[in-house]
């Protein structure tokens, strides 16, 4: 990574807690690595239970002053942390490619997407309404008013490590909460480099509280924000199992839960598509970050009279992709996080080819480095190989048959998960009918990219509860009151 006086100045390897800079107690610390080198980048506190717990009564006791802000005092606030990320976009997209590896055209989109929810929930604190109902007594009023939740835990993943950071806390910050956020023990720079501007823009000591830990160390902080009484709501991105952890730890003290959690998304081309415009999705949808995407296409059914068609189209566009480290020029596919990802990707294509599928262009290892993976693209595939039920998390598409709408509405809707699907088309009786029949929290028809802020993002089934994002986002941060007012004739 190349060292600048701007870089050094987001580029932190202390934890931050009630304004502050920490180290852990112990001064126990783990490393940051970039998977496209193995170069060790810096090392961070590796914390537990302790610190979590001062982050929390740090949150709890800034709580009552930032809630008590005008809605207008903390937008301003929101406002001015907006535009510091998007004055050190460059450096902040260059420190996000080094820990996570995905290029560095798409670390910018991100770090600019994020952005925009910072914004978008500045201006939505000033509209945070509540509701006036006609009266069942002459003598009394009803008012409805949102109030924030409170202290708030959150949980956010390595693959989008800026965005996934912005999503949650700028909607909670906006409408009065404070935040202990524990960041994925792959990629916590980002985290703290957001923690840095936001301590330039001014908010308060205790508003917003970033804890660091390794794997090991995770459960410890997540047991302690689920179990601690003062957090009042959990929102957490990662994988469906740990999700279900975090919801039955916080059933004790019955706390509001976002849960944003596994995908195997549905990517469906019919026979009346653009084939040009649904292999651009497909690329976008499955190739972006390597892969490495909750909402990332992880099952494509093509229709059988366009199959060889689409699949051919597809292996072209895929063997002009260029791979390498994500600072590279050029560059469109990155390393995988690590070894585990690498692993799983292997298991199902091996999978994969046991059981019938042919490798139409890619399927191993480069000799660039271990946790970089050829973009793969297999035919033949079936309902017995693994890809059909786990999200590969990886740059290997996969191609189903299907022969009517009907069959491919059913292998879409076959699984647990629903987060995200896919499909093209331009027959428009048909947009309308599969997309009300596809069982998934979020639709593109003939759209491969539906992140925004001004929209709902979520899932249904176990792929989670709650939305982040748009109107809807922000309330999952508020408790509804009900006052009713009483002897005023």
């Amino acid at each position: 990574m190349k060292m600048t006086q701007a870089t050094q100045a987001l580029l932190k390897d202390k934890a931050y807690i009630n304004g502050q800079w920490h180290d852990a107690n112990d001064k126990a610390v783990f490393a940051v690595y970039n998977p496209a080198t193995g170069e060790k980048i810096t090392q961070v506190p590796n914390m537990g239970a302790d610190e979590t717990a001062k982050a929390i009564a740090a949150a709890a006791q800034a709580f009552p002053a930032w809630r008590a802000l005008l809605a207008k005092e903390r937008s301003k606030i929101l406002k001015k942390w907006h535009q510091l990320i998007v004055d050190n976009v460059e450096t902040l997209a260059l420190l996000l490619t080094t820990e996570q590896g995905k290029p560095l055209a798409e670390a910018r989109a991100e770090i600019l997407g994020g952005s925009n929810s910072v914004e978008w929930f500045a201006e939505e604190a000033k509209r945070i309404y509540g509701d006036t109902i006609p009266t069942h007594k002459a003598d009394a009023r009803i008012i409805v008013t949102r109030e924030p939740i409170g202290v708030v835990g959150a949980v956010t993943p390595w693959n989008f490590p800026s965005a996934m950071i912005t999503r949650k806390i700028s909607p909670a910050l906006a409408v009065g909460c404070t935040i202990v956020l524990k960041p994925a023990e792959d990629t916590p720079l980002s985290a703290l480099a957001l923690a840095a501007l936001a301590e330039q823009a001014g908010f308060p000591p205790g508003v917003i509280n970033i804890v660091t830990g390794d794997r090991k160390a995770a459960a410890t902080i997540g047991k302690t924000l689920t179990s601690d009484p003062a957090v009042r709501k959990i929102s957490f991105t990662g994988s469906t199992e740990v999700g279900k952890t975090l919801m039955r730890q916080s059933a004790d003290t019955v706390k509001k839960i976002s849960l944003e959690l596994g995908g195997n998304a549905p990517f469906i081309v019919f026979e009346s598509a653009d084939l040009d415009k649904a292999v651009d999705g497909a690329i976008i949808s499955k190739f972006r970050n390597a892969g490495q995407t909750c909402i990332c296409a992880n099952r494509i059914f093509v229709q059988d009279s366009v199959y060889d068609d689409f699949a051919s189209r597809l292996v072209e566009r895929v063997k002009k992709m260029k791979i390498g480290a994500g600072i590279e020029d050029g560059v469109v596919i990155g390393p995988l996080i690590n070894e585990r990802g690498v692993e799983k990707v292997r298991r199902h294509v091996e999978d994969a080819v046991k059981k019938g599928a042919k490798i139409l262009f890619g399927g191993k290892t480069l000799e660039r480095g271990p946790l970089f993976f050829e973009p793969t693209v297999l035919r033949d595939m079936t309902d017995a190989m693994a890809i059909k039920e786990e999200e590969t998390f990886g740059p290997v598409a996969g191609l189903f048959r299907f022969r009517t709408e009907e069959e491919a509405v059913r292998m879409a809707n076959d699984t647990q998960y629903g987060l995200a699907a896919y499909f093209y088309t331009r027959d428009l009786a048909q947009a309308f009918r599969v997309s009300e029949r596809l069982e998934y929290g979020m639709v593109g028809i003939n759209e491969a990219l539906l992140a925004t802020e001004v929209a709902p993002f979520g899932g249904v089934k176990e792929s989670g509860i709650g939305r982040e994002n748009s109107k809807y986002g922000i309330e999952d941060y508020t408790e509804l009151k009900y006052s009713l007012v009483g002897g005023i004739q």
